[in-house]
């Protein structure tokens, strides 16, 4: 019996598609068209269904996009999200993207605070999409790229700027000795482990840079996340002596630690609570430390 049916199922989709090999230019145009139409019905049902649940949100999402017509200027469309408990604005972007218009483009990838590729700015201020809950927001939410950044389209920024500050400074170990035994460790005491641990917690996302006044004033400036780096490695005991040295002369340049006026709005908007501005101010120490001589 089973056998039977799928046999007609396989006759009748045979004789749809050779209908559809003969159907005109006018039949397939007409064929899209209803397809369209139904999809718009489709999203219309849905937007229905959200209207008639409990709680909703609101987003206003920045978009731009310069390669399609009509679109190259700056705009914000409203999207109706449902909200539930512990939903953060990247699950709201994602259900818009999904629901409402599959052409929003934002970057994400981990979705648990790690990766650092969806640094936004929400509401006023430099936050993680993934780790920023809606509950916490007034509504609308109003979503947009993180400022001081070239728009590629839409939530995207350029971020190749932000990784050459970063890879300026070198962020890598690089000791001047390595131990003698082939499967020795190099040792590191655990005063100088609690030092720099909050250091090595930054996932390279960019807010803080987007939130520095004089990052946005001056492009040559390292910015704190990249000065936060060198500090990671310049007072980890176990690079050297030599290293460290060469590593003070990158970050004590004229566009540098000294450039940093001590505003504390990268350390305010760091999505894993890095003390930024304490990191700067304390390179600048040991900056005027290893200038000072005596005779």
């Amino acid at each position: 019996m089973s056998t039977q049916i799928e046999k007609e199922k396989s006759e009748e989709a045979a004789e749809e598609s050779e209908a559809e090999t003969e159907a005109g230019p006018q039949e397939r145009r007409m064929s899209e068209k209803r397809a369209r139409t139904e999809a718009r019905e489709r999203r219309r049902q849905q937007r229905e269904q959200v209207r008639e649940t409990e709680e909703t949100v609101t987003l206003k999402v920045f978009r731009y996009d310069p390669e399609v017509e009509g679109k190259e200027e700056p705009r914000f469309d409203e999207f109706l999200v449902p909200f539930h408990k512990g939903m953060t604005v990247l699950d709201a972007l994602i259900y818009a993207r999904d629901h409402y218009d599959s052409s929003l483009t934002f970057r994400h990838s981990c979705r648990q605070a790690v990766c650092g590729s969806d640094a936004l700015f929400v509401n006023g201020q430099q936050r993680l999409g993934c780790k920023t809950q809606l509950a916490d927001l007034d509504d609308p939410v109003r979503v947009e790229p993180l400022p001081h950044q070239d728009v590629v389209k839409d939530l995207v920024v350029d971020m190749e700027h932000f990784y050459e500050q970063m890879h300026a400074v070198e962020p890598y170990f690089q000791p001047d000795d390595l131990p003698d035994g082939e499967l020795e460790e190099q040792r590191q005491s655990p005063e100088n482990r609690e030092r720099i641990k909050m250091s090595t917690r930054c996932i390279w996302c960019g807010a803080c840079m987007s939130s520095c006044n004089i990052a946005a004033g001056d492009n040559q400036y390292l910015g704190p996340a990249a000065i936060n780096m060198a500090y990671r490695f310049a007072m980890d005991e176990r690079e050297g002596e030599n290293r460290k040295e060469a590593r003070m002369r990158i970050v004590e340049q004229e566009h540098g630690v000294w450039r940093c006026q001590t505003q504390f709005s990268c350390t305010e908007v760091c999505p894993k609570d890095i003390p930024l501005t304490e990191h700067i101010q304390e390179l600048k120490r040991e900056a005027v430390k290893s200038n000072l001589k005596f005779w």
